[in-house]
């Protein structure tokens, strides 16, 4: 399957977005965010959590650099690579326990964890578009595939 471009005008309809790719995923894989400060990664990640069923804040990582959630028998990983200063970092955190395959796992800034990071099984690329955001979403692995026929 090719790229798949999606529109959301407004906060609501990133974190609504969010749930349904929640719902999509069944709480595994890797999904990669890119966009510039400010496009809506951890909007969409907080609908994504808040789709698992997760009533509490969801905050970006930006200074601890991966906040976790355990909802019921989901986990998800929440990562935010923005302050990282070299890839190898990841290594003292145990970045690939976190990869073990029983965990969705989102990272913002992905590109500075290159090299480290495991492949993604979904990009998705957030992009100003008039009032809202175009979201670019390039899958990677068959699994990714069936979430975006199913967008």
């Amino acid at each position: 399957m090719s790229a798949l471009t999606l529109y959301a005008e407004g906060e609501e309809a990133m974190l609504a977005l969010g749930a349904q790719l929640a719902t999509l995923t069944d709480g595994r894989g890797i999904i990669y965010l890119h966009g510039d400060l400010g496009a809506g990664k951890t909007t969409l990640s907080r609908g994504i959590v808040r789709g698992f069923g997760h009533v509490g804040a969801v905050k970006s990582p930006t200074f601890t650099l991966v906040e976790p959630y355990e909802i019921g028998t989901s986990r998800v990983f929440h990562f935010d690579l923005y302050r990282l200063a070299d890839p190898e970092e990841l290594e003292f955190l145990g970045i690939r326990d976190y990869f073990d395959g029983d965990a969705l796992c989102l990272i913002e800034w992905p590109q500075r964890g290159a090299g480290v990071l495991p492949k993604a099984d979904l990009t998705i690329t957030i992009s100003p578009q008039g009032a809202g955001r175009a979201l670019l979403l390039q899958p990677h692995s068959a699994r990714a595939e069936a979430w975006c026929a199913a967008l």
